[in-house]
């Protein structure tokens, strides 16, 4: 449930910054998207990571360039799917709270 909170959190800290969510958890085989938004035209493919405690690293720590890989072919497959095309003015990044789920610190990090 915790991971729930944590993406619900990050959904409304996004539309805050005046985006609209479009989808959440986008699955395909063997990767995830946890939040696409619409920021303007934009697309943005978001990752949610939640670390309640700093003692294994923050939250940005957990974020692997396997994950990173597996967010760019899930956003392709997106794209492709959704819309039939993959050259979508699109982009990646990596949503962190780093404490509680309810009241920890956000950051947004974009992916080159």
């Amino acid at each position: 449930m915790k991971g729930a909170e944590a993406e619900a959190r990050a959904a409304q800290h996004l539309q805050a910054l005046g985006r609209r969510v479009v989808a959440q958890n986008y699955r395909i085989r063997g990767g995830e998207i946890d939040l696409v938004t619409l920021d303007g035209p934009v697309l943005v493919f978001t990752e949610v990571r939640h670390r309640s405690s700093t003692r294994y690293g923050g939250a940005a720590a957990s974020v692997t360039p396997q994950k990173l890989a597996l967010m760019f072919r899930a956003a392709q497959s997106y794209l492709l799917r959704e819309h039939g095309r993959e050259d979508l003015p699109c982009r990646l990044e990596v949503l962190t709270i780093d404490g509680p789920a309810d009241t920890g610190h956000i950051t947004l990090i974009p992916v080159e």
